[in-house]
């Protein structure tokens, strides 16, 4: 690697600051380590520095993942003149504060999902980005599940018409690290610091999905939320919130309310009139990480889960109905979406791979000076879907619009 690094013809280097080190800096870190070692890319992304609170835990990630600094204030991070990308990795809360800052100093930046805690902020955030991009920036939100090559792909099909049009939608994303009523009170439970529960957290993935492969918004929602489990124990110090530390909330340890949703379920309508079905919980025992979609149309459906994450079902409706039917299509060909940088056909890619293309794209849009997808734009639109949801929620499920995205800042 020394000696790539000093060739002269190799691309000129990208410095990459991360904020934030848990379960999204790993897989981000991993992304960024491993993608120029991958692709050909017009800039070499550089691990330069990343930032967290605790001198200690960021210094040992900064160690674990390979970054060669580490700060304790962010503020720091993006004063560096080695950092040109600003990857954020925080919690909702602290999305819109540290965005705008990056931009406003010049830098690119990189967003994890949901794109903030409130519509408001996310208005906030695309609106320093278009101002940005008229200087040269760029700024996306990390829907990384955009990135699987067997959805990738499922895009592609649908924009080339061979669903025709589209009649269903239907997503769901289940897990169940919740289901225990003594599981901690962590941050991803408190509304001040996650916006929503696993509205945001699950439902965010999956309302991107049905816009991204659709290739339109919900422009409308019915919902219901539900909070099953209203108390847990406390934590005694932070934790990356998909897991506690050992200990810190044992029983008899003092409780605290949460103020998010554990479940959300709604039905929605897109704008050509097609309809939408989602569910998003974190209390579905049994179900670790499923995220399972189905799309049907006048020629044909599509149908996807992320267990089963290099396959795709197709079904085309206008073959003979005694030979028709779903056939299961192996994502693994070079064709198909980002598989010519990997391995031979039938060798499967994983979930840690949608974060290597995640910073493949946006590092192709630096270089190109294009508009990287998804914009912080597309993260607007989603939670614009979200904030309609919890409002439906609210009134019993009344059918509730989704306000469009002012012109402005489309």
């Amino acid at each position: 690697m020394e000696q790539r690094d000093s060739d002269a013809t190799a691309p000129p280097a990208l410095g990459v600051g991360m904020v934030g080190y848990a379960f999204m800096g790993a897989a981000h870190s991993q992304g960024w380590r491993n993608v120029s070692r991958v692709f050909d890319l017009p800039l070499r992304p550089v691990l330069a520095a990343i930032a967290g609170r605790d001198a200690g835990a960021v210094s040992a990630a900064a160690q674990r993942h390979g970054w060669a600094a580490a700060e304790t204030d962010w503020r720091a991070l993006i004063a560096r003149d080695d950092v040109q990308l600003v990857d954020i990795c925080t919690p909702g809360d602290s999305h819109a504060e540290i965005a705008i800052a990056a931009l406003e100093a010049g830098k690119h930046v990189l967003c994890e999902k949901p794109l903030a805690n409130s519509v408001a902020e996310a208005e906030a955030m695309a609106t320093a980005a278009e101002a940005a991009r008229a200087r040269g920036q760029v700024a996306m939100v990390g829907f990384n599940y955009r990135r699987v090559p067997a959805l990738s792909y499922a895009r592609r099909l649908i924009a080339e018409g061979r669903l025709g049009t589209l009649r269903h939608v239907r997503v769901s994303y289940l897990q169940d690290w919740l289901v225990d009523p003594d599981f901690p009170l962590t941050w991803r439970l408190e509304r001040e610091h996650a916006g929503s529960g696993a509205l945001g957290d699950l439902g965010a993935h999956i309302v991107d999905l049905a816009q991204y492969l659709a290739g339109e918004p919900v422009v409308g929602v019915s919902a219901q939320t539900e909070t099953f489990v209203r108390e847990r124990p406390r934590l005694a110090a932070a934790s990356a919130g998909l897991a506690a530390p050992s200990g810190q909330a044992a029983t008899g340890a003092p409780r605290g309310p949460v103020t998010v949703d554990d479940a959300a379920v709604f039905t929605g309508r897109l704008a050509s009139g097609a309809l939408a079905a989602f569910e998003a919980s974190r209390m579905a025992s049994g179900r670790k990480n499923q995220l399972r979609l189905e799309i049907n149309g006048e020629r044909g459906s599509l149908a996807f889960d992320l267990e089963r994450l290099n396959e795709l079902s197709f079904h085309d409706h206008r073959e003979p109905a005694a030979t028709a039917g779903f056939r299961r299509i192996l994502v693994t060909e070079a064709e198909h979406p980002y598989l010519e940088a990997w391995w031979p056909p039938g060798h499967t890619l994983g979930y840690e791979h949608t974060f290597t293309h995640q910073a493949r794209d946006l590092v192709v849009a630096i270089g190109a000076g294009t508009d990287p997808s998804p914009s912080f734009d597309d993260g607007l639109r989603v939670q614009r879907v979200l904030a309609a949801v919890e409002e439906s929620a609210r009134k019993n499920a009344v059918y509730t619009p989704v306000q469009e995205v002012p012109a402005e800042v489309r």
